[in-house]
């Protein structure tokens, strides 16, 4: 057992060395982690703002865990595509701000398309297009992009291969596994909620348990913010 843990903090091996799938994965896990509570802090602040109300609500893309999987995707297209690379400061803002326009634009049309929900509406911004993503939003994603591609991911990179080989590997396989299931178990339930909203009953025992565990009262408290677009 000991021989065990004492390999498993054995540096002997760079962890997840330059951008491959092990960085951007757990760069993914942190920026989801990171959007999920600016999401959240935000609202309080604009529950407050209107009500006098301190209200904490989630604002997650998964059932499990603080993920905002929306800015863990765009964090991870954006470190793929624009670091490393030689861009000039506004070249990095202006690529930051199509790909993350265009990551919201996509998730927002494929979470109406498939579930008929939708969990953003900008229709009364201005520029905006199809109420999906807006200039405004745009901007604050090239901003982000510009601050992430300059001076945290190479801080991130840096942090992250200092793990021991073996535990990052380990940790990285375990966290993948809970994070695909976490996914499929979310996505599903909105899926099958979908369905009953349609009146189509549970016909395999995968949606029988989505009906049992995952109803629209639990769905309503992991997911205060999405709405029903479907039959209007």
């Amino acid at each position: 057992m000991k021989e065990k843990l004492q390999n498993l903090f054995k540096k002997d091996q760079v962890f997840a060395k330059g951008i491959c799938f092990e960085k951007l994965f757990i760069i993914f896990l942190i920026a989801s982690v990171i959007g999920s509570l600016y999401e959240q802090i935000l609202n309080l602040f604009l529950v407050y703002s209107r009500t006098g109300e301190l209200v904490w609500e989630y604002r997650r893309g998964v059932i499990y865990g603080p993920f905002n999987v929306i800015y863990g995707f765009g964090a991870v297209l954006i470190i793929y595509l624009l670091a490393d690379k030689k861009h000039k400061w506004y070249e990095t803002f202006l690529y930051g701000a199509l790909l993350g326009g265009g990551i919201e634009y996509l998730i927002g049309f494929l979470q109406e398309t498939f579930t008929q929900t939708i969990s953003w509406d900008y229709s009364h911004k201005l520029l905006n297009i199809n109420g999906r993503i807006t200039l405004e939003y745009m901007i604050v994603w090239g901003l982000l992009s510009f601050l992430l591609v300059r001076y945290l991911y190479p801080f991130i990179s840096k942090w992250v291969e200092k793990i021991p080989y073996n535990l990052g590997t380990l940790l990285t396989r375990i966290l993948l596994i809970f994070m695909i299931i976490n996914m499929l178990i979310s996505w599903g339930a909105i899926i099958r909620q979908t369905l009953r909203r349609n009146n189509i009953p549970a016909f395999t025992p995968v949606g029988e348990f989505f009906d049992k565990h995952y109803d629209d009262e639990f769905l309503a408290k992991y997911f205060p913010n999405m709405s029903y677009s479907g039959g209007e």
